[in-house]
């Protein structure tokens, strides 16, 4: 497999964090994230994605996971889909499903953010004012109360990403504004990573031609003979927020 064969597609938020490890002539498409929050939508302009880079790639990557069940039910007729096996991109920003389980063992009422989340507009600020806008300030905060009542930590992870020191400070003033208890967590590039240069194991949905992605995938660890390191090229070496 080369390079010109195979396909990025994922939302605003995981590009942000794929870009830096990817190979520079290593095609990729930038999907709104504002699809997540309708994910039917989600799902028809995901096929719509792969429908149209079928013709031209064989493999084609995608930066989701389960997604509120967005990707089950898509297939495509000619290229192999490879997803992450996780419920969600915290898993992926953390660097496994076992590092978020964890996480929300600790304490379950958690918000994430990142980097990625800040620049696209996705935080409580962001969701707060649009809610002034749209109904006022008096009702806006309410809407938050009954938001965030089971709510009690917000967590920024830190995926070594540049400028973290200034979306560590935004996410900080996110959760003294909605009294929420700050903690920072080193993420992990590592499920980002393998899903670019495999290998494609357990941690893997790997769909091949004319197959559909059915959500019994995201729940069993049936590694397939699909699995294969994409690239020719040496992959750079791998470094995680803690450097």
């Amino acid at each position: 497999m080369v390079n010109g064969r195979t396909k990025i597609i994922a939302c605003a938020t995981v590009i942000e964090e794929m870009l830096p490890l990817m190979p520079s002539d290593l095609a990729y498409e930038v999907l709104d994230f504002g699809l997540h929050l309708v994910p039917g939508s989600l799902k028809i302009r995901l096929q719509e994605a792969i429908d149209a880079a079928c013709p031209e790639y064989d493999t084609l990557i995608l930066g989701y996971g389960l997604c509120s069940m967005a990707v089950v039910g898509l297939q495509s007729r000619n290229c192999t889909i490879v997803i992450p096996r996780v419920d969600d991109c915290i898993a992926c920003f953390l660097g496994s499903s076992e590092a978020y389980t964890a996480q929300n063992k600790k304490e379950p009422g958690t918000y994430y953010l990142t980097k990625g989340w800040i620049e696209v507009s996705d935080t409580l600020l962001d969701e707060y004012n649009r809610a002034v806008e749209k109904y006022g300030e008096a009702r806006a905060e309410r809407i938050m109360r009954v938001m965030l009542q089971n709510y009690k930590r917000l967590v920024y992870i830190d995926t070594g990403t540049e400028n973290q020191e200034h979306y560590r400070e935004y996410a900080r003033s996110v959760a003294a504004r909605f009294n929420l208890r700050f903690e920072e967590v080193v993420g992990s590039n590592d499920l980002i990573y393998r899903s670019l240069y495999g290998p494609w194991d357990d941690d893997f949905v790997v769909t091949p031609p004319g197959k559909t992605i059915q959500y019994t995938d995201f729940k069993t660890t049936a590694t397939t003979t699909a699995n294969f390191n994409l690239y020719s090229p040496t992959p750079p070496t791998r470094k995680d927020a803690n450097g």
